[in-house]
């Protein structure tokens, strides 16, 4: 099981991970090697997560996910498989992580009477301080 909040973890079983020859670091080794992982994971069909997470990660995956449902995550920032796979893992957990946070719902509030008062008092000290300026001196 992977661990995603303290009430939401994964089963193994439901990721699929495919090795394939990387483009980044290895030198010679990148051409003989399939280092880099391309995990898919099928989050509609996912029996493990919330409708709210499933919904907020479909977003969050963009162009990640396929017309499917599938969220394809690819990892070849590292050498080795182990540690590309780990980083897939990682790059996926932190998504649906994300997925996972409600947003608080902002209460409406209204300015009290005296916030308003002070309001209006000093826009009137603002727009009597403007009249001063004007430059107009009483003629008589």
């Amino acid at each position: 099981m992977i661990a995603i909040t303290d009430t939401i973890a994964i089963d193994e079983s439901e990721i699929e991970e495919v090795f394939i020859r990387s483009a980044g670091p290895g030198g010679q080794n990148v051409n003989k090697v399939s280092s880099a992982v391309q995990l898919r994971f099928d989050i509609r069909h996912s029996p493990s997560l919330p409708d709210y997470v499933k919904r907020k990660a479909e977003v969050l995956a963009g162009s990640r996910l396929t017309k499917d449902g599938v969220i394809v995550i690819q990892a070849m920032r590292f050498r080795t498989q182990e540690q590309n796979r780990g980083d897939a893992i990682e790059r996926l957990v932190e998504l649906l992580q994300k997925a996972s946070e409600r947003q608080a719902y902002r209460v409406k509030t209204k300015p009290t009477k005296a916030a308003k008062r002070r309001r209006l008092e000093s826009k009137t000290k603002r727009g009597a301080v403007k009249k001063l300026r004007s430059g107009k001196i009483g003629t008589d």
